[in-house]
């Protein structure tokens, strides 16, 4: 007895694939078109499918009902995201770019994130209530980097091609790939002084000292620099193996192209069984794997790369609109709703703009004002800022006395879940949003002002015109409106009379159209009209009356016109015929042979018989009568069009000996 298996895998892969199958339906339209990024879209059609409102994607049963087991999930699949993303972005990279470009690179990663996480910190201190600066520096430090899979899809694209130069689109590509790993060192410090120092050291030992040297040795040592030295070291050999491999033919197509993906995999999963810092080793893999350009030119044309990074793109922004906490961002013990609002907007505007107008003059990539508030603006919070929030829940988990977890990790991890994920939401759909609203802010009032503006001038054109003047040339406003009302004419029912009314009405209504009506009655009339009449007699008798005589317009005589039979309209010919480019195949005498004499027969000709009588046509007529097989353009009837060239044109005007000649 067949049944329904309604399972969560079922309803996910169905749910997933019918979304990202409509979504590419449009995806030009709505990314192209309209500027909306599909982190945006993505988003909504998970906060859609959530329990938040149709209940289709229940994300808690994969974690087994299990809060921390679904944290966990969200922080791997972060993981693999960020891993791929980062590396792709640092094999799009130009060759040796990191090492060319070292001096904007340190401004904007050294004192550059150092200004963004003090500014975001002081912002979260003076805002959230009941927290020290210590706490506020953890928060800080989540979203100081920026993200890379939002800079992609506002790096790329019709809108970037048109508005942002080449050299700023890849600072800011390798930018926020670089600052994603070195965001450790600014989460840390914060999170040892934490658990060392914060409420008296309860169930640790070591204060400060030990906390500052966790942080030198662990973090800096063996997260940042050991993940660098692996990711370049991973890279180069890659790098390498591929070429021996392709120089001898032993790789194919599809697994080169799918190499850096797989590379990819290979660096998160190693790097995290040693414990390090596995973002930043595989974007230090990417720029070392393409590192001699050769990786990156022989898939530049390739649409492998971008289709992966656009599925993941939608996967992971699904998610997050599934697991996303909406309803504490209202119900929290943390900050109530009316200062987390202005704390979003005020990180915006805040956290990253002040930097970027402050040393801008120093980053060649930046070369003008409005780049500088461009790349100010858009320094997005996302998949990073949700990695780096759930590496700090877990660490502090683990900040237990007697068995639970201590009051002040307990508290700020709370306070790190509702402002962190409420910032991600804000950057996400402020930064979604900003072109296309910023497009339509732009084209909207000067829309308004040019209508406004020409309906002013038509009236004022109306008004002071007198019958006497000469009539002048309307305006666009009044060819619009005048458009307007013709339309409005056509389509507004008359009003019968009074008399008309009563007999109109008591006619049965045809429920066939007007036009279909129309055409069916000229189809009715060609089947029923005789063979010998013509079947446009209206339109000639109508062009007879126009003209005042009887004879047709194009010059021959009304027996000629009826020698087709009918079959065709009479064509008028051009009231001062003159011969332009080539001849046509009924050429005039006159320069029958003047053409041929002056070196005019080189090249095609292309040449149009024509139904009238003229003296070529009888010269065709002697070549058939004197049995001289004649081209078929030569011996068709009326309306062929043929290739003439020049040495079949002269043979046709030197007689029958020549035509053999020429064959």
């Amino acid at each position: 007895m067949p049944s329904l298996e309604i399972v969560n895998f079922n309803i996910v892969c169905a749910t997933i694939g019918g979304f990202i199958t409509l979504f590419g339906l449009v995806s030009y339209l709505l990314k192209e078109k309209f500027y909306l990024s599909e982190a945006l879209i993505s988003t909504l059609a998970g906060v859609v499918f959530s329990p938040h409102a149709t209940n289709w994607i229940k994300p808690l049963d994969f974690a087994n009902g299990n809060a921390v087991d679904l944290e966990t999930i969200t922080l791997y699949f972060t993981r693999l995201v960020l891993g791929v993303q980062l590396v792709l972005a640092g094999v799009q990279l130009p060759s040796k770019y990191l090492w060319k470009q070292w001096k904007s690179l340190s401004i904007l990663l050294g004192p550059g994130m150092c200004l963004m996480w003090i500014s975001t910190s002081l912002l979260v201190w003076a805002l959230v209530p009941n927290i020290n600066f210590l706490f506020a520096l953890a928060v800080g430090a989540s979203v100081t980097p920026t993200d890379p899979i939002l800079s992609n899809s506002i790096v790329k694209g019709k809108f970037a091609d048109k508005n942002i130069p080449g050299p700023l689109q890849k600072i800011i590509i390798a930018e926020s790939g670089a600052n994603d790993g070195l965001g450790y060192p600014f989460l840390f410090l914060a999170l040892y002084l934490i658990k060392f120092t914060g409420d008296h050291g309860l169930g640790v030992e070591g204060g400060a000292g030990r906390a500052m040297a966790l942080w030198f040795y662990e973090t800096w040592a063996y997260t940042i620099l050991m993940s660098v030295a692996y990711g370049a070291v991973v890279g180069w050999i890659a790098k390498e193996l591929l070429h021996w491999a392709e120089e001898r033919h032993y790789v194919d197509r599809e697994s080169f192209l799918v190499f850096a993906i797989t590379l990819a995999l290979f660096i998160v999963g190693t790097v995290g069984m040693l414990g390090s810092d596995d973002v930043l080793a595989c974007f230090i893999a990417g720029n070392a794997f393409t590192w001699d350009d050769w990786f990156r030119l022989e898939t530049m044309d390739d649409s492998l790369q971008p289709t992966i990074d656009m599925l993941l793109n939608v996967a992971i922004f699904m998610w997050f609109g599934a697991v996303c906490p909406w309803h504490s961002f209202v119900d929290n013990s943390v900050i109530p709703i009316y200062r987390l609002i202005p704390l979003g907007i005020l990180v915006l505007l805040l956290r990253r703009l002040p930097m970027v107008l402050l040393f801008h003059k120093k980053i060649p990539q930046i070369e003008e004002l409005t780049h500088a508030m461009f790349v100010g603006f858009f320094g997005p919070i996302g998949v990073s800022a949700i990695f780096y929030l759930y590496i700090a829940r877990q660490f502090l988990r683990e900040i237990e006395v007697d068995g639970q977890e201590r009051e002040d990790a307990a508290r700020l991890s709370e306070v790190l879940n509702v402002v962190i994920w409420f910032l991600a939401v804000c950057s996400i759909f402020v930064h979604g949003l900003s072109i296309p609203l910023g497009k339509l802010g732009f084209y909207l009032p000067r829309t308004i002002s040019t209508a406004i503006s020409s309906e002013r001038v038509s009236a004022s054109q109306s008004m002071a015109r007198t019958d006497d003047d000469e009539p002048s040339v309307p305006s666009i406003g009044a060819a619009a409106m005048n458009e307007e009302r013709t339309l409005m004419s056509h389509f507004r029912r008359r009003r019968l009379p009074t008399s008309e009314r009563g007999e109109a009405q008591t006619k049965k209504r045809s429920w066939v159209p007007r036009s279909f009506a129309k055409a069916a009655q000229h189809v009715a009339d060609d089947l029923t009209r005789p063979a010998n009449q013509k079947a446009h007699h209206r339109q000639n008798e109508a062009n007879k009356d126009a003209t005042g005589s009887g004879s047709s317009s194009s010059g021959g005589s009304p027996d000629t016109n009826n020698d087709h039979g009918g079959a065709r309209p009479d064509i008028s010919g051009p009231r001062n015929a003159r011969l332009i480019g080539h001849a046509i195949n009924d050429p005039p005498v006159s320069i029958d042979r003047a053409g041929i004499e002056d070196g005019d027969e080189d090249g095609p000709k292309v040449n149009v018989t024509s139904p009238v009588e003229s003296p070529a046509r009888s010269r065709r007529q002697s070549l058939e009568g004197s049995g001289v097989e004649t081209p078929t353009a030569v011996r068709a009837g009326g309306w062929q069009r043929s290739i003439r060239f020049g040495d079949e044109a002269k043979a046709e005007v030197a007689g029958p000996e020549g035509l053999r000649d020429a064959r």
